[in-house]
């Protein structure tokens, strides 16, 4: 039995949950298709697939043999792409992964670029902020904001993460504008925890070239950035949030930026692979283009002075600081009048039932 072969019989037949549709896109036919998988399961001594008459379904044993296949696959046709001339003209599938935000804002946007570029590879993207097992989950690369604890993986930085410490006006008019680091202290925060560890991550500031940390208090925490943002737009609280995320709201007054003149640590952005991908034709040229697209979205290098959005962004904030005082002012005068009385459950009840 030729075991290459029934490894991309296998794989063929798990993507296309059919075996007949796997035999017509091999251009075999299905008995062969499925005589190759019994003697693959006879060579292994279990079963890969669990056959009905409407369905297909992956054993537990069959779900590990298939992420060890495609991983086999995808090095063979790696290998051979790097000693071919025509490897220039990439094909094959390209695994990635990134977090829910990026990959909607930035990446997506810019994926028909990428195709033209490449339009044999297919790109299967995943979003999310989870932690990913690269090897187990045959994931070819990830992009990742922050600090890099993975040893085993190879990173390259593509970008700068400016963040902003924000709050939405209904909460400067209730809790007021804090007007300094100390102030913070007396102020609710929205935390956003890890997903690997969690725990809360840490605010920072960036103050006379030192980072600072403040313990802010807070009764509300997620793990999802696009969900982090939402709360800070409710007036949760104070949040800490990526200025290409947070821009629209504040060019729309929707939140207004706290102690502009204490900027949060940037964080680093990098693409992350296995050194088994190291010389993955298909990875370098993503890696490439990402850092391209990247490096020309001033807010994610770090340059966003120059960047037409950002610049009139700078002249809306002096209205906005005008704007906070004068709302924090307003909040003052709010919290000194008397609160209306709270409604009771059965006066509640009653309107609904009007």
């Amino acid at each position: 039995m030729d075991r290459f072969q029934a490894m991309q019989v296998f794989v063929r037949v798990v993507d296309a949950n059919s075996f007949t549709r796997a035999a017509d896109s091999l251009s075999l036919p299905r008995t062969t298709v499925t005589t190759i998988i019994q003697n693959l399961e006879r060579l292994l001594g279990v079963r890969l697939l669990n056959r009905t008459t409407r369905r297909i379904g992956l054993t537990p044993d069959g779900a590990g043999y298939y992420q060890h296949c495609v991983r086999i696959l995808a090095d063979v046709e790696e290998t051979e792409a790097c000693f071919q001339e025509a490897a220039l003209r990439l094909k094959g599938r390209l695994r990635i992964d990134v977090p829910t935000c990026i990959g909607r804002l930035i990446l997506i946007p810019s994926l028909c670029d990428f195709h033209d570029k490449y339009p044999d590879v297919e790109l299967v993207l995943g979003l999310g902020d989870r932690p990913v097992d690269m090897v187990q989950e045959a994931v070819d690369c990830v992009i990742r904001a922050g600090d890099l604890e993975d040893s085993s993986l190879v990173a390259r930085r593509i970008g700068t993460l400016q963040t902003v410490t924000c709050a939405s006006p209904t909460y400067v008019a209730r809790h007021g504008m804090p007007q300094t680091i100390e102030e913070l202290r007396n102020h609710h925060a929205v935390h956003y925890f890890s997903s690997r560890t969690g725990r809360n991550c840490a605010w920072d500031f960036k103050i006379d070239g030192k980072h600072q940390e403040v313990d802010m208090r807070g009764t509300v925490a997620v793990n999802e950035a696009g969900a982090y943002l939402d709360c800070g737009l409710k007036g949760f609280g104070l949040i800490q949030t990526p200025r290409y995320m947070a821009l629209p709201y504040l060019q729309s007054g929707e939140l207004i930026e706290v102690l502009p003149q204490w900027k949060p640590s940037a964080t680093p952005i990098s693409v992350l692979y296995p050194q088994s991908r190291q010389l993955s034709p298909k990875v370098r040229a993503f890696a490439d283009w990402v850092a391209e697209l990247f490096a020309s979205c001033p807010l994610l290098s770090g340059r966003d002075e120059t960047d037409p959005a950002a610049a009139s962004c700078g002249v809306f904030q002096q209205r906005q600081v005008s704007q906070a005082k004068q709302m924090a002012v307003a909040g003052v005068a709010a919290a000194n009048e008397p609160m209306p009385r709270r409604r009771t459950a059965r006066e509640e009840a009653a309107e609904y039932a009007l």
